[in-house]
């Protein structure tokens, strides 16, 4: 994974919190994988999910 992390073009995402206080950074530009990690703990781990992962998560997501 450190060689993803390196390549790894982050952004804030648009569902964060406007206050700072939920913030999560995702990155996209990676073949295959999307990384999602905290904002505030840019150190303290990072989640990986494939494409079909990744869409039911965010469409699990938008349900709540």
């Amino acid at each position: 994974m450190s060689n993803l992390l390196g390549d790894a073009v982050w952004r804030k995402s648009s569902r964060s919190g406007g206050t700072g206080g939920n913030c999560v950074e995702v990155a996209d530009n990676l073949p295959g994988t999307i990384l999602v990690r905290d904002t505030k703990d840019r150190d303290g781990g990072t989640l990986a999910f494939g494409p079909e992962a990744w869409s039911a998560f965010v469409g699990f997501a938008k349900a709540k």
